[in-house]
């Protein structure tokens, strides 16, 4: 037998418009968390019918609350992107010095990776059958943490050097640098490095980068330098 179409028709301001509403929210939620635990599980290529299961809702339900299985899964990489952000979001706001600031926001970074390598490679890629080609969620967030990033360096370029030109190239520079070198070592089924020797290459390159170029406009700092002093 068919499932039950579940629509909204009741009159405005009774009540059973907004609990439809809450109702397919719930409903969306719940499969969005079961399409991660299934990815995080079994792999990016898991079926609607395996998120559907998981969630404990008929398949035709899924097709009800998302338009497609594309916009299930921006919705999806959105979610993921949520629980990345929750333990990088502190990192963008930087402590102690620059050397333990960097280091804070490579290593938290690549802690969640190690964890859910799955979701991470679902971002990325997406599925084997379905490839992720211009996601404006992933877009979005790199360019919206790589805007933050040149933010603050643009106030510590002001301060030091009275020049905030090199901010907003540095700050993608840095970023795309992180991106390019995780995805690859990620996807490199050859490679012998751990997440630590990743982690420390990408703290020495991000310093690098970061000093070559405060020195060349006059900004002299070291890792030992506390933030506090560049605020």
């Amino acid at each position: 037998m068919p499932d039950k179409v579940e629509t909204a028709t009741s009159p405005p301001g009774d009540g059973r418009a907004t609990r439809w509403e809450d109702h397919k929210a719930e409903r969306r939620s719940r499969i969005l968390d079961a399409a991660m635990e299934a990815i995080n599980q079994d792999g990016p290529d898991v079926g609607v019918q395996q998120i559907a299961q998981r969630a404990d809702v008929p398949r035709s339900v899924v097709y009800r609350i998302f338009t497609d299985r594309g916009d299930l899964d921006e919705q999806l990489r959105g979610r993921i992107i949520e629980r990345l952000m929750a333990d990088l979001a502190p990192t963008l706001t930087p402590e102690g010095t620059v050397g333990e600031a960097i280091a804070r926001a490579v290593e938290t970074y690549l802690a969640w990776i190690v964890e859910y390598p799955r979701l991470h490679q679902f971002l990325g890629t997406g599925s084997p059958s379905r490839r992720t080609t211009g996601s404006r969620v992933v877009t979005g967030t790199k360019t919206a943490i790589a805007l933050q990033l040149a933010g603050l360096l643009a106030a510590v370029l002001e301060k030091m050097a009275d020049n905030a030109d090199l901010a907003e190239p540095l700050a993608f520079g840095l970023v795309g640098l992180v991106d390019a070198s995780v995805n690859r070592w990620l996807s490199n089924p050859q490679s012998t490095l751990g997440s630590d020797e990743v982690a420390q290459f990408l703290e020495v390159s991000i310093w690098q980068v970061l000093h070559g170029n405060l020195l060349g406009i006059g900004a002299d700092i070291d890792l030992t330098t506390p933030v506090s002093e560049l605020q």
